[in-house]
Protein backbone atom coordinates (compact mmCIF):
# COMPACT_ATOMS: atom_id res chain seq x y z
CA UNK A 1 0.00 0.00 0.00
CA UNK A 2 1.55 3.65 -1.00
CA UNK A 3 2.00 5.87 1.45
CA UNK A 4 -1.00 8.14 0.29
CA UNK A 5 -3.63 5.63 0.25
CA UNK A 6 -2.45 5.24 3.55
CA UNK A 7 -2.77 8.58 4.30
CA UNK A 8 -6.26 8.89 2.39
CA UNK A 9 -7.56 5.92 4.60
CA UNK A 10 -6.50 7.48 7.85
CA UNK A 11 -8.54 10.30 6.55
CA UNK A 12 -11.42 8.63 5.76
CA UNK A 13 -11.97 6.67 8.23
CA UNK A 14 -11.52 9.80 11.02
CA UNK A 15 -13.88 11.37 8.80
CA UNK A 16 -16.36 8.81 9.43
CA UNK A 17 -16.08 7.85 12.45
CA UNK A 18 -16.57 12.20 13.78
CA UNK A 19 -19.59 12.18 11.27
CA UNK A 20 -20.86 8.97 13.16
CA UNK A 21 -20.15 10.72 17.00
CA UNK A 22 -22.28 14.02 15.35
CA UNK A 23 -24.89 11.49 14.06
CA UNK A 24 -25.29 8.80 15.98
CA UNK A 25 -28.88 8.33 14.34
CA UNK A 26 -27.30 8.43 10.50
CA UNK A 27 -25.18 5.88 11.86
CA UNK A 28 -28.22 3.17 13.50
CA UNK A 29 -29.95 3.67 10.00
CA UNK A 30 -26.45 2.74 7.98
CA UNK A 31 -25.26 0.13 10.15
CA UNK A 32 -22.64 0.89 12.57
CA UNK A 33 -23.78 0.44 16.10
CA UNK A 34 -21.04 2.00 18.47
CA UNK A 35 -23.10 4.69 18.76
CA UNK A 36 -26.46 3.20 19.24
CA UNK A 37 -26.81 5.10 22.97
CA UNK A 38 -26.32 8.68 21.88
CA UNK A 39 -28.55 11.15 19.77
CA UNK A 40 -27.13 13.66 17.49
CA UNK A 41 -25.27 16.78 18.56
CA UNK A 42 -27.26 19.65 16.59
CA UNK A 43 -26.56 22.39 19.17
CA UNK A 44 -24.81 25.91 17.80
CA UNK A 45 -21.62 24.64 19.55
CA UNK A 46 -21.22 21.41 18.27
CA UNK A 47 -22.05 22.03 15.26
CA UNK A 48 -20.35 25.25 14.57
CA UNK A 49 -17.10 22.80 15.68
CA UNK A 50 -17.70 20.61 13.57
CA UNK A 51 -17.41 22.53 10.83
CA UNK A 52 -13.67 23.56 11.79
CA UNK A 53 -13.09 20.19 11.62
CA UNK A 54 -14.60 19.87 8.60
CA UNK A 55 -11.90 22.43 6.87
CA UNK A 56 -9.28 20.77 8.84
CA UNK A 57 -10.22 17.26 7.12
CA UNK A 58 -10.24 18.80 3.69
CA UNK A 59 -6.63 21.02 3.79
CA UNK A 60 -5.40 17.07 4.76
CA UNK A 61 -7.42 15.41 2.14
CA UNK A 62 -5.85 18.36 0.01
CA UNK A 63 -2.42 17.23 1.07
CA UNK A 64 -3.35 13.60 0.15
CA UNK A 65 -0.41 13.05 -2.89
CA UNK A 66 -3.15 12.21 -5.02
CA UNK A 67 -0.53 10.91 -8.52
CA UNK A 68 0.15 8.25 -5.77
CA UNK A 69 -3.55 6.93 -6.08
CA UNK A 70 -5.19 4.25 -8.10
CA UNK A 71 -8.37 4.78 -9.87
CA UNK A 72 -10.93 3.43 -7.21
CA UNK A 73 -8.78 5.30 -4.25
CA UNK A 74 -9.27 8.20 -6.61
CA UNK A 75 -12.85 8.14 -6.68
CA UNK A 76 -13.35 7.49 -3.15
CA UNK A 77 -11.13 10.91 -2.25
CA UNK A 78 -13.86 12.55 -3.90
CA UNK A 79 -16.91 11.04 -2.48
CA UNK A 80 -15.13 11.40 0.71
CA UNK A 81 -15.08 15.53 -0.28
CA UNK A 82 -18.48 15.46 -1.63
CA UNK A 83 -19.80 14.80 1.74
CA UNK A 84 -17.67 17.01 3.36
CA UNK A 85 -18.18 20.41 1.53
CA UNK A 86 -22.11 19.53 1.43
CA UNK A 87 -21.86 19.47 5.32
CA UNK A 88 -19.78 22.32 5.97
CA UNK A 89 -22.02 23.66 3.09
CA UNK A 90 -25.39 22.21 5.23
CA UNK A 91 -23.90 23.90 8.40
CA UNK A 92 -23.00 27.10 7.66
CA UNK A 93 -24.92 27.66 5.45
CA UNK A 94 -28.52 26.13 5.68
CA UNK A 95 -28.21 25.63 9.14
CA UNK A 96 -31.03 24.38 9.51
CA UNK A 97 -30.51 23.12 13.15
CA UNK A 98 -31.23 26.75 13.97
CA UNK A 99 -35.00 26.91 12.32
CA UNK A 100 -35.92 23.59 11.32
CA UNK A 101 -37.88 21.67 13.96
CA UNK A 102 -38.09 18.47 12.61
CA UNK A 103 -34.42 17.87 12.56
CA UNK A 104 -34.65 17.83 16.46
CA UNK A 105 -37.61 14.73 16.74
CA UNK A 106 -36.29 11.90 18.39
CA UNK A 107 -38.31 9.57 17.22
CA UNK A 108 -36.54 7.85 14.38
CA UNK A 109 -33.51 6.99 16.70
CA UNK A 110 -35.79 5.19 19.02
CA UNK A 111 -37.64 3.33 16.10
CA UNK A 112 -34.62 2.58 14.63
CA UNK A 113 -33.33 0.29 17.46
CA UNK A 114 -36.88 -1.31 17.75
CA UNK A 115 -37.59 -2.17 14.23
CA UNK A 116 -35.07 -4.81 13.56
CA UNK A 117 -33.25 -7.26 15.26
CA UNK A 118 -29.33 -6.53 14.65
CA UNK A 119 -28.82 -7.40 17.89
CA UNK A 120 -30.22 -9.38 20.66
CA UNK A 121 -33.39 -7.12 22.61
CA UNK A 122 -31.45 -6.78 25.63
CA UNK A 123 -28.78 -4.98 24.13
CA UNK A 124 -30.99 -3.32 21.79
CA UNK A 125 -33.40 -2.25 24.60
CA UNK A 126 -30.70 -1.04 26.84
CA UNK A 127 -29.63 1.27 24.20
CA UNK A 128 -33.32 2.42 23.65
CA UNK A 129 -32.85 3.06 27.17
CA UNK A 130 -29.71 5.13 27.28
CA UNK A 131 -31.01 7.35 24.10
CA UNK A 132 -34.78 7.96 26.05
CA UNK A 133 -32.43 9.07 29.08
CA UNK A 134 -31.38 11.84 27.00
CA UNK A 135 -34.37 13.37 25.44
CA UNK A 136 -35.27 15.57 28.16
CA UNK A 137 -31.70 17.47 27.56
CA UNK A 138 -32.53 17.07 23.66
CA UNK A 139 -35.25 18.83 23.64
CA UNK A 140 -34.25 21.78 25.80
CA UNK A 141 -31.16 22.34 23.44
CA UNK A 142 -33.49 22.03 20.56
CA UNK A 143 -35.34 25.07 22.21
CA UNK A 144 -32.33 26.62 23.12
CA UNK A 145 -31.22 26.45 19.36
CA UNK A 146 -33.81 26.72 17.59
CA UNK A 147 -34.75 30.49 15.95
CA UNK A 148 -37.35 31.49 13.63
CA UNK A 149 -39.18 28.77 11.99
CA UNK A 150 -41.24 28.33 8.95
CA UNK A 151 -44.40 27.82 10.52
CA UNK A 152 -45.11 24.60 7.91
CA UNK A 153 -42.45 22.95 9.69
CA UNK A 154 -43.41 23.90 12.79
CA UNK A 155 -46.56 22.48 12.24
CA UNK A 156 -45.49 19.11 10.68
CA UNK A 157 -42.79 19.20 13.82
CA UNK A 158 -46.08 19.26 15.91
CA UNK A 159 -47.62 16.10 14.36
CA UNK A 160 -44.46 14.04 14.69
CA UNK A 161 -43.64 14.71 18.12
CA UNK A 162 -47.12 13.78 18.72
CA UNK A 163 -45.81 10.43 17.05
CA UNK A 164 -43.00 10.11 19.19
CA UNK A 165 -45.23 10.91 22.57
CA UNK A 166 -46.89 7.72 21.51
CA UNK A 167 -44.24 6.00 20.26
CA UNK A 168 -42.15 6.78 23.92
CA UNK A 169 -45.42 5.99 25.96
CA UNK A 170 -45.94 2.33 24.12
CA UNK A 171 -42.54 1.21 25.34
CA UNK A 172 -43.24 2.53 28.96
CA UNK A 173 -40.94 5.43 29.02
CA UNK A 174 -40.55 7.50 32.45
CA UNK A 175 -42.56 9.75 33.12
CA UNK A 176 -40.11 12.40 32.83
CA UNK A 177 -39.42 11.77 29.66
CA UNK A 178 -42.70 11.86 28.07
CA UNK A 179 -43.42 15.12 30.43
CA UNK A 180 -40.50 16.69 28.36
CA UNK A 181 -42.19 15.74 25.09
CA UNK A 182 -45.42 17.25 26.43
CA UNK A 183 -43.58 20.41 27.27
CA UNK A 184 -41.57 20.90 23.82
CA UNK A 185 -45.31 20.23 21.69
CA UNK A 186 -46.83 22.87 24.20
CA UNK A 187 -43.62 25.55 23.34
CA UNK A 188 -43.88 24.64 19.62
CA UNK A 189 -47.88 25.31 19.81
CA UNK A 190 -46.82 28.56 21.47
CA UNK A 191 -44.19 29.10 18.57
CA UNK A 192 -46.66 28.34 15.55
CA UNK A 193 -48.27 31.49 15.58
CA UNK A 194 -44.85 33.26 15.60
CA UNK A 195 -43.33 31.31 13.05
CA UNK A 196 -43.06 33.65 10.48
CA UNK A 197 -39.71 32.47 8.25
CA UNK A 198 -40.43 31.72 4.86
CA UNK A 199 -39.60 27.72 3.95
CA UNK A 200 -38.43 29.00 0.07
CA UNK A 201 -34.29 28.94 -0.21
CA UNK A 202 -34.22 31.92 -2.62
CA UNK A 203 -32.52 31.14 -5.77
CA UNK A 204 -28.91 31.78 -4.28
CA UNK A 205 -29.20 29.66 -1.56
CA UNK A 206 -31.04 26.73 -3.66
CA UNK A 207 -28.65 26.57 -6.12
CA UNK A 208 -26.29 25.12 -3.45
CA UNK A 209 -28.45 22.99 -1.95
CA UNK A 210 -29.03 21.51 -5.02
CA UNK A 211 -25.05 21.30 -6.23
CA UNK A 212 -24.55 19.18 -2.77
CA UNK A 213 -27.53 17.04 -3.42
CA UNK A 214 -27.31 15.92 -6.71
CA UNK A 215 -23.39 16.16 -7.09
CA UNK A 216 -23.94 16.10 -10.63
CA UNK A 217 -22.65 18.91 -12.99
CA UNK A 218 -25.72 20.21 -13.88
CA UNK A 219 -27.07 23.87 -12.48
CA UNK A 220 -31.08 25.00 -11.93
CA UNK A 221 -31.77 26.54 -14.73
CA UNK A 222 -30.65 24.00 -17.20
CA UNK A 223 -32.20 21.40 -15.34
CA UNK A 224 -35.60 23.45 -15.13
CA UNK A 225 -35.71 23.70 -19.37
CA UNK A 226 -34.61 20.11 -19.65
CA UNK A 227 -37.47 18.81 -17.22
CA UNK A 228 -39.72 21.23 -19.31
CA UNK A 229 -38.87 19.73 -22.40
CA UNK A 230 -38.82 16.10 -20.87
CA UNK A 231 -42.52 16.46 -19.60
CA UNK A 232 -43.33 17.74 -22.64
CA UNK A 233 -41.99 14.93 -24.38
CA UNK A 234 -43.92 12.49 -22.16
CA UNK A 235 -47.06 14.44 -22.66
CA UNK A 236 -46.75 13.57 -26.16
CA UNK A 237 -45.91 9.58 -25.58
CA UNK A 238 -49.13 9.31 -23.20
CA UNK A 239 -51.19 10.56 -25.54
CA UNK A 240 -49.83 7.79 -27.90
CA UNK A 241 -50.37 5.44 -25.57
CA UNK A 242 -54.10 6.37 -24.84
CA UNK A 243 -54.54 6.41 -28.54
CA UNK A 244 -53.53 3.06 -28.82
CA UNK A 245 -55.37 1.55 -25.51
CA UNK A 246 -58.76 2.57 -26.64
CA UNK A 247 -58.62 1.23 -30.33
CA UNK A 248 -57.57 -2.15 -28.48
CA UNK A 249 -60.37 -1.65 -26.22
CA UNK A 250 -63.13 -0.29 -28.42
CA UNK A 251 -63.59 2.79 -26.32
CA UNK A 252 -64.71 6.07 -28.07
CA UNK A 253 -61.97 8.69 -27.31
CA UNK A 254 -63.12 11.50 -25.10
CA UNK A 255 -61.50 15.30 -25.35
CA UNK A 256 -58.70 14.42 -22.77
CA UNK A 257 -58.00 10.49 -24.14
CA UNK A 258 -55.28 10.39 -20.92
CA UNK A 259 -57.17 10.79 -18.29
CA UNK A 260 -59.64 8.58 -19.66
CA UNK A 261 -57.36 5.96 -20.09
CA UNK A 262 -56.38 6.58 -16.34
CA UNK A 263 -59.79 6.47 -15.20
CA UNK A 264 -60.61 2.78 -16.85
CA UNK A 265 -57.73 1.57 -15.80
CA UNK A 266 -58.06 2.41 -12.17
CA UNK A 267 -61.98 1.63 -12.30
CA UNK A 268 -60.22 -2.41 -13.49
CA UNK A 269 -57.63 -2.46 -11.21
CA UNK A 270 -59.61 -1.48 -6.95
CA UNK A 271 -57.40 -1.75 -4.35
CA UNK A 272 -58.29 -1.64 -0.77
CA UNK A 273 -56.80 -2.05 2.49
CA UNK A 274 -57.96 -5.25 2.69
CA UNK A 275 -56.36 -6.21 -0.36
CA UNK A 276 -53.33 -3.57 -0.88
CA UNK A 277 -50.52 -5.80 1.14
CA UNK A 278 -51.73 -9.05 -1.09
CA UNK A 279 -50.99 -6.56 -4.54
CA UNK A 280 -48.04 -5.61 -3.43
CA UNK A 281 -46.57 -9.53 -2.35
CA UNK A 282 -48.22 -10.57 -5.44
CA UNK A 283 -46.10 -7.58 -7.55
CA UNK A 284 -43.02 -8.19 -5.92
CA UNK A 285 -43.09 -12.08 -6.75
CA UNK A 286 -44.01 -11.40 -10.41
CA UNK A 287 -41.35 -8.45 -11.03
CA UNK A 288 -38.69 -10.65 -9.63
CA UNK A 289 -39.61 -13.81 -11.96
CA UNK A 290 -39.62 -11.38 -15.31
CA UNK A 291 -36.18 -9.77 -14.33
CA UNK A 292 -34.78 -13.46 -14.01
CA UNK A 293 -36.39 -14.67 -16.42
CA UNK A 294 -35.36 -12.00 -19.34
CA UNK A 295 -32.10 -12.07 -17.41
CA UNK A 296 -32.00 -8.08 -17.17
CA UNK A 297 -29.58 -8.51 -13.78
CA UNK A 298 -28.44 -10.93 -11.28
CA UNK A 299 -30.71 -11.33 -8.57
CA UNK A 300 -29.48 -12.33 -5.39
CA UNK A 301 -31.03 -14.44 -2.26
CA UNK A 302 -32.91 -11.40 -0.18
CA UNK A 303 -35.03 -12.08 2.29
CA UNK A 304 -37.24 -9.82 2.13
CA UNK A 305 -40.70 -9.28 4.11
CA UNK A 306 -44.01 -7.37 2.97
CA UNK A 307 -44.71 -5.45 6.39
CA UNK A 308 -47.67 -3.51 7.62
CA UNK A 309 -46.36 -0.11 7.66
CA UNK A 310 -46.57 1.77 10.77
CA UNK A 311 -49.38 4.10 10.78
CA UNK A 312 -47.06 7.24 11.38
CA UNK A 313 -46.15 6.75 8.45
CA UNK A 314 -49.07 6.11 6.33
CA UNK A 315 -50.44 8.42 3.65
CA UNK A 316 -48.04 9.45 1.20
CA UNK A 317 -47.14 5.95 -0.58
CA UNK A 318 -48.71 2.57 -0.84
CA UNK A 319 -45.06 0.95 -0.18
CA UNK A 320 -42.02 1.62 0.55
CA UNK A 321 -38.03 0.20 0.96
CA UNK A 322 -36.59 -0.18 4.23
CA UNK A 323 -33.61 -1.68 3.90
CA UNK A 324 -30.83 -2.68 6.35
CA UNK A 325 -27.92 -0.26 6.02
CA UNK A 326 -24.63 -0.26 4.04
CA UNK A 327 -22.43 -1.33 7.17
CA UNK A 328 -24.88 -3.77 8.56
CA UNK A 329 -23.14 -6.81 9.54
CA UNK A 330 -25.93 -8.78 11.43
CA UNK A 331 -28.29 -10.86 8.92
CA UNK A 332 -31.55 -8.89 8.61
CA UNK A 333 -34.23 -8.67 6.35
CA UNK A 334 -35.71 -6.08 3.99
CA UNK A 335 -38.79 -4.97 4.31
CA UNK A 336 -41.28 -3.72 1.88
CA UNK A 337 -43.55 -1.39 4.17
CA UNK A 338 -47.11 -1.60 2.31
CA UNK A 339 -49.89 0.83 3.91
CA UNK A 340 -53.47 0.70 4.30
CA UNK A 341 -54.81 4.61 4.63
CA UNK A 342 -54.66 5.84 7.72
CA UNK A 343 -57.85 5.38 10.11
CA UNK A 344 -59.15 8.69 10.20
CA UNK A 345 -59.40 9.44 6.58
CA UNK A 346 -62.74 9.81 5.38
CA UNK A 347 -63.82 7.25 2.80
CA UNK A 348 -63.87 9.67 -0.26
CA UNK A 349 -60.35 10.50 0.86
CA UNK A 350 -59.04 6.76 0.87
CA UNK A 351 -61.10 6.55 -2.67
CA UNK A 352 -58.76 9.01 -4.15
CA UNK A 353 -56.12 7.12 -2.73
CA UNK A 354 -56.58 3.90 -4.10
CA UNK A 355 -57.50 5.66 -7.61
CA UNK A 356 -54.11 6.74 -7.40
CA UNK A 357 -52.53 3.51 -6.74
CA UNK A 358 -54.49 1.28 -8.38
CA UNK A 359 -53.70 -2.47 -8.93
CA UNK A 360 -52.01 -1.42 -12.09
CA UNK A 361 -49.79 1.24 -11.07
CA UNK A 362 -48.84 -0.95 -7.48
CA UNK A 363 -46.95 -3.05 -10.01
CA UNK A 364 -44.79 -0.38 -11.31
CA UNK A 365 -44.42 1.07 -7.81
CA UNK A 366 -43.41 -1.97 -6.75
CA UNK A 367 -40.53 -2.80 -9.32
CA UNK A 368 -39.53 0.78 -8.28
CA UNK A 369 -39.47 -0.37 -4.20
CA UNK A 370 -38.40 -3.75 -4.78
CA UNK A 371 -37.17 -5.65 -7.52
CA UNK A 372 -35.32 -4.67 -9.18
CA UNK A 373 -35.52 -1.37 -7.71
CA UNK A 374 -34.22 -0.48 -4.82
CA UNK A 375 -34.74 -4.12 -2.71
CA UNK A 376 -32.43 -5.32 -4.89
CA UNK A 377 -29.85 -2.05 -5.30
CA UNK A 378 -29.59 -1.56 -2.01
CA UNK A 379 -28.82 -5.30 -1.36
CA UNK A 380 -26.06 -5.64 -4.07
CA UNK A 381 -24.85 -2.01 -3.18
CA UNK A 382 -24.16 -3.92 0.54
CA UNK A 383 -22.82 -7.16 -0.53
CA UNK A 384 -20.63 -5.85 -3.82
CA UNK A 385 -17.75 -6.71 -4.77
CA UNK A 386 -16.18 -3.47 -5.81
CA UNK A 387 -17.14 -1.78 -2.36
CA UNK A 388 -14.34 0.33 -0.20
CA UNK A 389 -15.60 1.65 3.55
CA UNK A 390 -16.30 4.97 1.77
CA UNK A 391 -18.25 3.60 -0.95
CA UNK A 392 -20.25 2.35 1.61
CA UNK A 393 -20.47 5.67 3.70
CA UNK A 394 -21.03 7.49 0.53
CA UNK A 395 -24.64 7.22 0.12
CA UNK A 396 -26.45 8.98 -2.84
CA UNK A 397 -29.94 9.15 -3.34
CA UNK A 398 -29.43 10.44 -7.36
CA UNK A 399 -28.14 7.19 -7.61
CA UNK A 400 -30.05 5.33 -6.14
CA UNK A 401 -33.93 7.11 -7.06
CA UNK A 402 -32.26 7.28 -10.27
CA UNK A 403 -31.46 3.32 -10.97
CA UNK A 404 -35.24 2.81 -9.54
CA UNK A 405 -36.38 5.21 -11.70
CA UNK A 406 -34.51 3.55 -14.53
CA UNK A 407 -35.78 -0.31 -13.42
CA UNK A 408 -39.50 1.06 -14.12
CA UNK A 409 -38.91 2.00 -17.60
CA UNK A 410 -36.59 -1.31 -18.03
CA UNK A 411 -39.16 -3.53 -16.99
CA UNK A 412 -41.99 -2.34 -18.91
CA UNK A 413 -40.34 -1.20 -22.05
CA UNK A 414 -39.39 -5.23 -22.34
CA UNK A 415 -43.25 -6.59 -21.98
CA UNK A 416 -43.62 -6.46 -18.20
CA UNK A 417 -47.39 -6.80 -17.65
CA UNK A 418 -49.13 -7.23 -14.36
CA UNK A 419 -51.17 -10.09 -14.97
CA UNK A 420 -50.29 -14.11 -15.75
CA UNK A 421 -51.59 -13.87 -19.54
CA UNK A 422 -50.25 -10.67 -20.96
CA UNK A 423 -52.40 -9.16 -23.22
CA UNK A 424 -51.84 -6.06 -25.40
CA UNK A 425 -54.14 -3.95 -22.98
CA UNK A 426 -52.33 -5.07 -19.92
CA UNK A 427 -49.26 -4.42 -22.00
CA UNK A 428 -50.24 -0.70 -22.65
CA UNK A 429 -52.12 -0.16 -19.26
CA UNK A 430 -48.79 -0.18 -17.32
CA UNK A 431 -47.30 1.26 -19.43
CA UNK A 432 -49.42 4.11 -19.15
CA UNK A 433 -48.77 4.36 -15.24
CA UNK A 434 -44.83 4.03 -16.17
CA UNK A 435 -45.30 7.61 -18.32
CA UNK A 436 -47.27 9.03 -15.44
CA UNK A 437 -44.94 8.38 -12.95
CA UNK A 438 -42.10 9.72 -15.09
CA UNK A 439 -44.63 12.80 -15.40
CA UNK A 440 -44.22 12.80 -11.76
CA UNK A 441 -40.44 12.82 -11.33
CA UNK A 442 -40.25 15.26 -13.75
CA UNK A 443 -42.83 17.42 -12.32
CA UNK A 444 -40.97 17.03 -8.78
CA UNK A 445 -37.84 18.58 -10.07
CA UNK A 446 -39.83 21.45 -11.76
CA UNK A 447 -41.52 22.07 -8.67
CA UNK A 448 -38.66 21.63 -6.30
CA UNK A 449 -36.73 24.70 -8.58
CA UNK A 450 -40.14 26.59 -9.20
CA UNK A 451 -41.21 26.88 -5.31
CA UNK A 452 -37.48 27.82 -4.01
CA UNK A 453 -36.54 30.39 -6.79
CA UNK A 454 -39.52 31.24 -8.52
CA UNK A 455 -42.19 31.88 -5.94
CA UNK A 456 -44.44 29.34 -7.41
CA UNK A 457 -47.76 29.64 -5.45
CA UNK A 458 -49.64 26.53 -4.56
CA UNK A 459 -52.70 27.22 -6.82
CA UNK A 460 -50.44 26.77 -9.95
CA UNK A 461 -48.42 24.08 -8.57
CA UNK A 462 -51.78 22.60 -8.35
CA UNK A 463 -52.76 22.72 -11.35
CA UNK A 464 -49.44 21.59 -12.92
CA UNK A 465 -49.50 18.64 -10.95
CA UNK A 466 -52.81 17.90 -11.55
CA UNK A 467 -53.23 18.37 -15.19
CA UNK A 468 -49.72 17.59 -16.59
CA UNK A 469 -49.23 14.80 -13.92
CA UNK A 470 -52.75 13.56 -14.01
CA UNK A 471 -52.20 13.19 -10.11
CA UNK A 472 -55.33 12.77 -7.61
CA UNK A 473 -55.86 15.85 -5.64
CA UNK A 474 -54.75 14.21 -2.47
CA UNK A 475 -50.96 13.03 -4.18
CA UNK A 476 -50.46 16.61 -5.63
CA UNK A 477 -51.58 18.17 -2.45
CA UNK A 478 -49.01 16.30 -0.21
CA UNK A 479 -45.95 16.78 -2.65
CA UNK A 480 -47.05 20.67 -2.37
CA UNK A 481 -46.23 20.26 1.42
CA UNK A 482 -42.94 17.81 0.21
CA UNK A 483 -41.67 20.70 -1.64
CA UNK A 484 -42.06 23.56 0.92
CA UNK A 485 -40.68 21.06 3.62
CA UNK A 486 -37.42 20.06 1.70
CA UNK A 487 -35.60 21.41 -0.85
CA UNK A 488 -33.18 19.46 -3.16
CA UNK A 489 -34.60 16.21 -3.23
CA UNK A 490 -37.20 16.14 -5.14
CA UNK A 491 -34.74 16.43 -8.34
CA UNK A 492 -33.14 13.37 -7.85
CA UNK A 493 -35.35 11.23 -9.05
CA UNK A 494 -35.22 12.91 -12.48
CA UNK A 495 -31.38 13.79 -12.66
CA UNK A 496 -30.62 10.28 -11.18
CA UNK A 497 -32.72 8.51 -14.19
CA UNK A 498 -31.44 10.79 -16.61
CA UNK A 499 -27.55 9.97 -15.38
CA UNK A 500 -28.28 6.49 -15.06
CA UNK A 501 -29.69 5.58 -18.23
CA UNK A 502 -26.63 7.42 -19.77
CA UNK A 503 -23.98 5.01 -18.02
CA UNK A 504 -26.36 2.28 -19.47
CA UNK A 505 -26.30 4.20 -22.64
CA UNK A 506 -22.17 3.93 -23.12
CA UNK A 507 -21.61 1.25 -21.74
CA UNK A 508 -23.79 -0.23 -24.49
CA UNK A 509 -21.60 1.82 -26.81
CA UNK A 510 -18.32 0.60 -25.27
CA UNK A 511 -18.90 -2.78 -25.48
CA UNK A 512 -21.68 -3.98 -27.52
CA UNK A 513 -20.72 -7.47 -26.86
CA UNK A 514 -22.34 -7.23 -23.25
CA UNK A 515 -25.79 -8.22 -22.08
CA UNK A 516 -28.03 -5.90 -20.31
CA UNK A 517 -27.74 -8.28 -17.26
CA UNK A 518 -23.56 -7.78 -17.47
CA UNK A 519 -24.38 -3.84 -17.95
CA UNK A 520 -26.33 -3.88 -14.71
CA UNK A 521 -24.35 -5.91 -12.94
CA UNK A 522 -21.16 -4.17 -13.23
CA UNK A 523 -23.13 -0.40 -12.31
CA UNK A 524 -24.39 -2.34 -9.62
CA UNK A 525 -21.11 -3.23 -7.66
CA UNK A 526 -19.70 0.15 -6.38
CA UNK A 527 -22.44 1.10 -3.24
CA UNK A 528 -24.58 3.89 -4.17
CA UNK A 529 -22.28 6.82 -4.63
CA UNK A 530 -23.66 9.48 -7.16
CA UNK A 531 -23.65 8.27 -10.54
CA UNK A 532 -20.07 10.66 -11.32
CA UNK A 533 -18.26 8.77 -9.66
CA UNK A 534 -19.57 5.53 -10.63
CA UNK A 535 -18.30 6.97 -14.26
CA UNK A 536 -14.77 7.45 -13.24
CA UNK A 537 -14.80 3.75 -11.12
CA UNK A 538 -16.09 2.12 -14.76
CA UNK A 539 -13.64 4.48 -16.44
CA UNK A 540 -15.97 6.11 -18.42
Amino acid sequence: MSDAKQEFERIAQLVIHDSFRMDPVGATWMGEHAFDSELPDLSYHGQTEFADRIEEYLTALDAVDDVELELPDLADLEILRAFLTKTHFEILHVAAHTWNPMLWNPGTAIHLLLSRDFAPIDERMANVAARTEKIPGFLEQARNTLREMPAIHCETAIAQCEGTKALLESIEAAPQVIAAMDQHIEWLTEQLPLSQRSPRMGAQMYAGILWHALDAEINVSDLLGIAHDHLDYLDSEMRRVARQYLMESNIDAASDPVRQVLEHIAKGAVVTDESVLAFVDQAMASAKAFTTQHDLVTVPDIEVQVIEMPEIHRGVAVAYCDAPGPLETSSVPTFVAVAPTPAQWTPERKTSFYREYNGVQIHNLTIHEAIPGHVLQLALAKNGREQSLTRRFGFSGTFVEGWAVYAEELLVNRGYAPSQQPTAISRLAIKMQQLKMQARMTINAILDISVHTQDMDEETAMILMTTRGFQEEGEASGKWRRALLTAGQLPTYFVGYREVSSLVADLELLHPEWSLREIHDLLLQFGSPAPRHIRTLIGL
